[in-house]
């Protein structure tokens, strides 16, 4: 089978959905390649890199579209593109289906499979085709490196002889796949960086990468994102005020916001309002990465630089990924062939669309003349963070009734032990003589004092385990001392071997304790 990649027409689109390296690893899965003149050419790759990866460059759409029997693209199709979809077909593309009917219908009379990548689910399994987080990633990143270009200062603060330069304060609203990039991005320029998120378990993820979490003062139970497909929830009317109110403490303050909240299939929502672009001061720079959904931020304009009255500038570029056209089409050519690897199990060349496999099912729009979206549940899920039982507080008398309660059993326990072992004594000597005897109890004997004194050896030093091994060794270490004095030259050379063997042991405990030790320091 062939797969062609036609030459993108929407304007300032620069991405292309193969290149010379896809097209070698698609070819190992047995396809031929196609590649329309000059598609590539604004991503950085010419038709003369795709001819020596073994690529057919054909001159028009319309001869690629009908040569082709899967057609990858990187932007929604346009009508006139659709319509040369015939049955059989397959295109993989991003499609926008929840706003898409007039596509799909499209394609469900043509009796085509459409696979739409926004739609691929995110498992663990799946994310090597994501291309959402592929194009969020660049995005994030160029949001930054955007913002640095408008903003008239440095990011990171500086001492030099002609004066002292604060470093930039930086807030990020959102810290999904595009936030996490630019918080990276912004933290390695050397601003000072702060990421909100109304997932609570995103706090950790932003202040390992370097920045501070922006906490709000108001309890909520928050649905753990893993839980929706790893996208934000909606919030209720209070948690907006309070995070509201937190931002209008915020804007003053801040040198360059960055917006990346969307919520699948919504409006984006309004986070930072009129009043906080006012508050800013002039020169300050916001980019909002929510344009093409109406935007986070009042003001913005699609596709538009704005610089307010107060000279805050707004930047609603939605193109972001195609400014970096050679690492998004990259990224996103390597979604595609991840998703023909799973589309082509035997690598014969021949597509096995299975539509019982989590992957190709949920992002399948169309199929077999019939829309099958929106698709069922994955059968495998993210696992939500299971909720913390809470652990009742104790007061004063009901802890000291729960030691009395925890003596009294363990005392119990140990007069049982030494009950049945008494017993068990007196049995042994109604049989055996009075010399085994005396040599029995004093090992009996020595094995309970031994088992007490190294079960209460504290591991304040060690871990629980090397605690009491060192302490055995310590106990070893005595008794061959005790026999190391003995006439038999048999006895002192293997009380000596003793002596060496638990040594190595215990100073090989505080040694391995150092290094662990040593790893959680600061060098």
């Amino acid at each position: 089978m062939k797969i062609g990649t036609p030459k993108e027409i929407l304007d300032g689109e620069n991405r292309v959905a193969m290149t010379p390296d896809s097209a070698a690893q698609l070819q190992k899965l047995g396809y031929e390649c196609l590649i329309e003149k000059g598609a590539g050419t604004a991503a950085g790759f010419s038709d003369a890199a795709y001819e020596a990866a073994g690529v057919e460059v054909v001159k028009t759409a319309a001869s690629l579209w009908k040569a082709a029997d899967i057609v990858a693209k990187v932007r929604i199709p346009t009508e006139t593109e659709m319509k040369r979809l015939t049955k059989g077909k397959t295109l993989i593309s991003f499609f926008n289906p929840a706003g898409n009917e007039e596509g799909m219908e499209l394609a469900k009379s043509k009796g085509a499979n459409v696979i739409a990548m926004e739609m691929v689910p995110r498992i663990s399994r799946a994310q090597k085709m994501d291309a959402l987080s592929s194009m969020a990633n660049i995005a994030g990143y160029r949001a930054v490196i955007e913002a640095g270009n408008n903003f008239g200062r440095f990011f990171t603060g500086q001492v030099t002889a002609a004066g002292k330069v604060p470093p930039a304060k930086v807030l990020i609203v959102g810290a999904g796949v595009a936030g996490l990039a630019a918080i990276g991005t912004s933290t390695s320029l050397g601003a000072i960086t702060y990421a909100f998120d109304v997932r609570p378990e995103v706090a950790e993820q932003v202040e390992s990468m370097g920045a501070e979490f922006v906490y709000l003062d108001f309890e909520e139970d928050q649905q753990d994102g893993a839980a929706t497909g790893g996208y934000a929830s909606v919030q209720s009317e209070e948690f907006r005020e309070a995070q509201l109110a937190k931002f209008r403490e915020l804007a003053p303050e801040m040198d360059i916001v960055i917006t990346t909240a969307l919520i699948p299939n919504r409006p984006a929502p309004k986070l930072w309002l009129e009043d906080m672009v006012k508050a800013m001061k002039p020169g300050s720079v916001i980019v909002d990465l929510a344009a093409e959904r109406g935007g986070n931020v009042e003001g913005t304009v699609a596709d538009e630089k704005v610089v307010t009255d107060n000279g805050v500038t707004i930047i609603g570029y939605t193109d972001f990924p195609s400014r970096m056209a050679a690492q998004s089409s990259s990224l996103y050519a390597t979604n595609i062939r991840h998703m023909m690897a799973d589309l082509t199990p035997e690598k014969d060349g021949k597509v096995n669309h299975d539509m019982e496999d989590d992957v190709i099912r949920g992002s399948t729009v169309t199929y077999e003349g019939e829309i099958t979206f929106p698709p069922p549940p994955p059968k495998v899920q993210a696992i939500a963070a299971q909720k913390k039982p809470e652990v009742k507080e104790l007061t004063p008398e009901e802890k000291k009734a729960q030691e009395i309660a925890a003596f009294k059993a363990q005392t119990k326990q140990q007069f049982t032990l030494l009950g049945v072992g008494g017993a068990l004594m007196l049995l042994v000597g109604l049989v055996a003589p009075a010399s085994f005897m005396q040599h029995f109890i004093v090992f009996v004997l020595a094995i309970f004092v031994g088992f007490q004194v190294i079960w209460n050896v504290s591991h304040s030093l060690h871990t629980p385990l090397m605690a009491i091994t060192n302490a055995i060794s310590s106990i070893i270490i005595v008794g061959a001392l005790m026999q190391i004095w003995s006439g038999s030259f048999l006895v002192i050379l293997l009380a000596a071997l003793s002596v060496f063997m638990a040594g190595i042991n215990i100073f090989g405990g505080f040694l391995v304790t150092r290094r662990m030790l040593a790893m959680f320091q600061k060098s």
